[in-house]
């Protein structure tokens, strides 16, 4: 059977791993063994923070969405309760940059939204 060298493919693993690790501090960018535990590591944060990067911008996007509508006499939950019953379907990030880009837009909105409060009360 013949000898297989496996050097070739070693340093190709190798330089991989360092071109990940790039940019990292002490022996984590040039030494493999520091090196590959940290990019290791560093994928399972980048995992889980792309996660928690979601979580983030929505509850983001519900803060500026409670601050805007209480400008308009309303709290965060009766307005997205309100958008329910005046059937438009309007995600939060919309509703937030509508909110912070388009002031005039936005307030037409809580006003649609109130008109279909005051219905549903006027119907109970």
């Amino acid at each position: 059977m013949a000898r297989v060298k496996r050097g070739v493919t070693s340093h190709a693993k190798h330089k991989k791993t360092f071109q990940a690790a790039k940019g990292f501090y002490g022996r984590r960018k040039n030494t493999i063994r520091a090196a590959k535990a940290a990019v290791d590591r560093s994928m399972q944060y980048a995992y889980r923070d792309r996660k928690n990067r979601k979580r983030t911008f929505r509850a983001l996007w519900i803060q500026r969405l409670n601050a805007a509508v209480r400008e308009h006499g309303l709290t965060y939950s009766v307005f997205i309760g309100g958008l329910i019953k005046a059937n438009l379907e309007l995600d939060r990030k919309t509703l937030s940059a509508l909110a912070i880009d388009d002031a005039a837009a936005f307030a037409a909105v809580v006003e649609t939204v109130k008109g279909a409060l005051a219905a549903e009360a006027k119907a109970a």
